[in-house]
């Protein structure tokens, strides 16, 4: 959520900005600049009226206590006047606060200078890209039909027990699964993330807390009668374990990972583009989060990319990092890199990762804060990133590593899965 107080300060360089996100922010904006002045000034007139309440009072202790009761019985009748004002003024202060609050949820974050302009994926900016692409032998296949194959994903088991997009892996499939979840694990927590077993459902609070709400509703799983949601990523219970915190300087930076399955509605084209393990509603990912001093964010976000990087270049996948333009960038971000893997069969790229950086934006809606040298609570910035999305990585290794004799396992994970090939 943005400041209001830079809101009001910024109005052109705000619209401007989000401008960049093909959003339009004047009649937003100027809404919430014309309800903070009316907040403050109800604020204003409210503290003036509890002064002189509490002025009166005082005076009418000395009056009573000097035997002038019928001067201290007028003011009792003023004070009573002034405390039904007060309260006028109170529901007035609140409604107008909801409000506020209301339309800053509207506003998306501010894009970072550097954030290229555009509408669509077509615009994003191709910054770093590394691998060769294999020659696949005659007959090749796509993931899908590998797994088939194979048996190691059963995607119409999963329709019979829950629907489309929910598959049941089976055999080396599950267990080359489970190598993945524990190798990026192992991988985060040697760069010096701490591991988090978070819960799966989070509370309305927390999809605030992300940005998820009010923007992604539609794409979330809610559970009605618990009015809980099912989690889209584990950013979301992560970032979350420190909201409402007041951390000191000297504990930054805190580095997060975990694991978790992860629920989303999005899904439900059709077409090869989100065959097997392309699109899912439910999907396994290991996500890192950090929480940083502003000055040190976009370092660390460089940090985190070259994390991811170092991560395919074990696995040996030819991949692409992207910086995405304001038109298809999130809610929340304020720059976000793409990572992107080859996938030899489709001859497409897959989207593998996102790594953004957030900003002051979900430490507002948090109030995470941190105590720094001077004493003084600042808001601190918060990141995230996939570390990685499984699905598609997945079908990149089946899909790249795919011989006529079967699928070699890379090399990195073979201690994981016990065996080098499936076949």
């Amino acid at each position: 959520m943005l400041q209001v107080h830079f809101i009001r300060e910024n109005k052109e360089e705000v619209v401007s900005r989000l401008a960049k996100k093909n959003f339009d922010a004047v009649t937003i904006v100027n809404l919430v600049v014309e309800l903070d002045e009316k907040r403050r000034a109800t604020q204003v007139e409210l503290d003036n009226l509890l002064a002189e309440s509490n002025k009166i009072s005082k005076d009418i202790g000395e009056l009573m206590k000097n035997g002038e009761k019928a001067k201290a019985e007028i003011l009792k009748e003023k004070t009573s006047q002034i405390k039904e004002k007060t309260k006028e003024l109170n529901d007035v202060l609140n409604e107008t606060s909801g409000l506020l609050q209301e339309e800053l949820y509207k506003l998306p974050n501010l894009p970072a200078d550097i954030v290229p302009a555009g509408k669509t994926a077509e615009d994003n900016l191709n910054v770093f890209q590394k691998g060769t692409i294999p020659v696949l032998h005659e007959g090749a296949l796509p993931h899908w039909e590998l797994a088939k194959k194979y048996d190691i994903i059963d995607f119409e088991l999963g329709v019979k027990i829950t629907g489309a997009g929910f598959p049941v892996y089976k055999g080396k499939g599950a267990k080359l699964q489970r190598a993945l979840i524990t190798y990026f694990l192992d991988k985060n927590t040697e760069a010096g993330y701490q591991e988090y077993q978070v819960p799966h459902v989070v509370n309305e609070a927390s999809g605030f807390g992300t940005g998820q709400l009010p923007d992604k509703e539609g794409q979330m799983y809610h559970i009605g009668v618990d009015d809980l949601y099912l989690i889209p990523t584990a950013e979301v219970p992560v970032t979350n374990l420190f909201r409402d915190d007041l951390v000191q300087e000297s504990d930054l930076p805190i580095l997060c990972t975990g694991y978790t399955p992860c629920f989303r509605r999005e899904a439900g084209s059709y077409g090869a583009h989100v065959r097997g393990l392309n699109r899912l509603h439910q999907f396994d990912k290991v996500e890192i989060v950090r929480i940083e001093k502003p000055e040190n964010s976009y370092a660390a976000l460089d940090g985190m990319v070259e994390h991811v990087k170092g991560i395919l270049d074990e696995l040996q996948l030819p991949y692409r990092v992207l910086r995405l333009c304001g038109g298809d960038m999130s809610f929340a971000s304020a720059l976000t890199y793409d990572f992107e893997v080859f996938s030899t069969a489709q001859d497409r790229w897959l989207e593998i990762s996102s790594v953004s950086n957030f900003e002051t934006f979900q430490a507002n809606r948090l109030k995470l804060r941190y105590k720094d040298t001077n004493g003084k609570n600042q808001l601190a910035h918060t990141l995230n990133g996939s570390s990685l999305a499984l699905p598609r990585v997945l079908a990149g290794i089946l899909e790249n590593y795919q011989t006529p004799e079967g699928i070699v396992i890379p090399e990195v994970l073979r201690k994981y899965t016990g065996f080098d090939m499936i076949n």
